[in-house]
C-alpha cells in the first residue's frame, strides 16, 4: 500500500495525516485507535451507503460501534444536527474514553469535531474525509463548528483529531462540482504559500479532474504539508493561520447571503479568491498578470467566476459577522504576490469597485447560485 504520512507538529496534540488509496478498508492506525473503545461513526445516508461497511471492518477491534446519521448538506450543519449526535451518545451511555469517527465531507467533519470537543468536556475523534475539500483543508487543523443563521462557523471550538485518514479512492464517487470545490482550496494553498505548487496544479489539472491516484495523492500531500506547517506555527489563528482564509471573507458572505447549500464552500472560496486578488490589484499590491494567472487556475478547475449581484451595503452587512472582523469591520487576506499573503483592512471605495466588477454582466436574481456564475465556454484570458 503506497501511503504518504505527514505529521501535524503540535507537541502532545500531534497527529498523523495518512494519504493513499484503499486506506478505508484495513488501515492499522485506525484499528489501533479503536481497539477496546466505544466508537460512534457520524455520517450521512449518501456517504454511509458507500463507505460505512469498509470502515466498520477497520474498526473490528472496537468494543462497540454506533452509527449516527445526520441530514446531508451545509444547510444541516446546525444545532439540530449537533443535538442528534449528542442525544445518541448520551442515550447509549458513551463514556469519556469513547472515539468519534467523522465519515464524510467538511460538514460531517466540522460537526463531529465540535461534538467531540464539547461531549463530556472533550473526547477523541478521527477524521475520515471523503471529499477533496475535506481531505486538503477542513479535516486538518482542529477547527470545528456549526453554522448560525447570522454567520458561518460562528459557534465552534479548536479540537484536534487523533488521526486524519484520507483515502483518495473515495474521491472517485464525487460529483464534478464537489471535486472542483476541493480544487479551490488547493489553489488557495498555492496562491498564499507556494507558487511552484500552483504551477503544478495548473499542469496537472486535467489529471486531477479525472481523479488519477498518483497526481491526486501528491497534490493532497502538498496541500496538507502547507496547512499543517501553518497550523503548527499558529494553532488558534492569532497570526499566520489567518492567511489560510484567503478568499473566505468574500466566500463566507456568498454562502450565508445566498442561503447555505446553494453554493458549495469551495465554489464560494474560488470566486472569493478572484475578488481578493482583484482588490489586491486595485490597492496596487498585486500585478495584473498575477490576477490573470489566478483566474486561469480557477477557470481550469471549473469553478464559478462571478459573484452574486448585491449592493455594497449587503456585502458589508454579511461580512460584518466574519470571524476575522474586528468590531464589525471586516479584514481581508490579500496578495502582495502569488505565494505571499497579508491581512489588511481596506478602504470602502476599493471594496465597492470589486463588488461592482464581480456582479457585472450577470442577469440572475439577487441572491444567485453557483451554477449561474460559471463561465466555462472560454478562458478568462481569451475574453480580454
Amino acid at each position: 500500500m503506497n501511503v504518504r504520512e505527514l505529521q501535524v507538529a503540535l507537541g502532545e496534540r500531534a497527529y498523523p495525516i495518512r494519504i493513499g488509496a484503499g486506506l478505508l478498508d484495513g488501515d492499522e492506525s485506525l484499528a489501533v485507535l479503536a481497539q477496546g473503545r466505544q466508537v460512534a461513526i457520524v455520517s450521512n445516508e449518501t456517504v454511509a451507503a458507500l463507505y460505512l461497511a469498509p470502515l466498520r471492518r477497520s474498526l473490528r477491534e472496537a468494543a462497540s460501534i454506533e452509527e449516527i446519521l445526520v441530514p446531508d448538506g451545509e444547510a444541516h450543519k446546525n444545532q439540530a444536527s449537533l443535538d442528534i449526535v449528542l442525544d445518541r451518545l448520551l442515550a447509549r451511555r458513551f463514556d469519556r474514553r469513547c472515539l468519534l469517527v467523522a465519515l464524510g465531507g467538511g460538514v460531517i467533519g466540522d460537526l463531529t469535531g465540535f461534538a467531540a470537543a464539547i461531549y463530556q468536556r472533550g473526547v477523541d475523534f478521527v477524521q475520515v474525509p471523503t471529499t477533496l475539500l475535506a481531505q486538503v483543508d477542513s479535516s486538518v487543523g482542529g477547527k470545528t463548528a456549526i453554522n448560525h443563521p447570522r454567520g458561518k462557523n460562528m459557534i465552534g471550538a479548536f479540537h484536534q483529531p487523533k488521526l486524519v485518514l484520507a483515502d483518495v479512492e473515495t474521491l472517485r464517487s464525487l460529483p464534478p462540482r464537489e471535486l472542483s470545490a476541493g480544487l479551490a482550496e488547493m489553489i488557495k494553498h498555492g496562491a498564499i504559500a507556494d507558487v511552484d505548487y500552483l504551477v503544478s496544479l495548473e499542469r496537472d489539472m486535467e489529471a486531477l479532474l479525472r481523479c488519477e491516484v498518483e497526481p491526486m495523492r501528491e497534490a493532497i500531500g502538498r496541500s496538507c504539508e502547507i496547512k499543517a506547517g501553518v497550523v503548527a506555527q499558529d494553532e488558534r489563528e492569532s497570526g499566520r493561520r489567518a492567511l489560510l482564509n484567503f478568499g473566505h471573507t468574500f466566500g463566507h458572505a456568498i454562502e450565508s447571503g445566498s442561503g447555505y447549500g446553494r453554493w458549495l464552500h469551495g465554489e464560494a472560496v474560488g470566486t472569493g479568491m478572484l475578488m481578493a486578488a482583484d482588490l489586491s490589484r486595485r490597492l496596487s499590491m498585486l500585478d495584473a498578470a498575477s490576477c490573470a494567472r489566478l483566474s486561469e487556475a480557477v477557470f481550469a478547475a471549473r469553478l464559478p467566476m462571478r459573484a452574486p449581484r448585491w449592493s455594497a451595503g449587503r456585502w458589508l452587512e454579511l461580512m460584518s459577522v466574519d470571524k476575522k472582523a474586528e468590531q464589525g469591520t471586516p479584514r481581508f487576506v490579500l496578495l502582495e504576490a502569488l505565494g505571499r499573503a497579508v491581512v489588511r483592512r481596506v478602504p470602502d471605495d476599493a471594496l465597492a469597485e470589486t463588488f461592482a466588477a464581480f456582479g457585472e454582466g450577470w442577469g440572475g436574481d439577487g441572491d444567485g447560485d453557483a451554477e449561474g456564475q460559471r463561465t466555462v465556454t472560454a478562458s478568462p484570458r481569451s475574453k480580454r
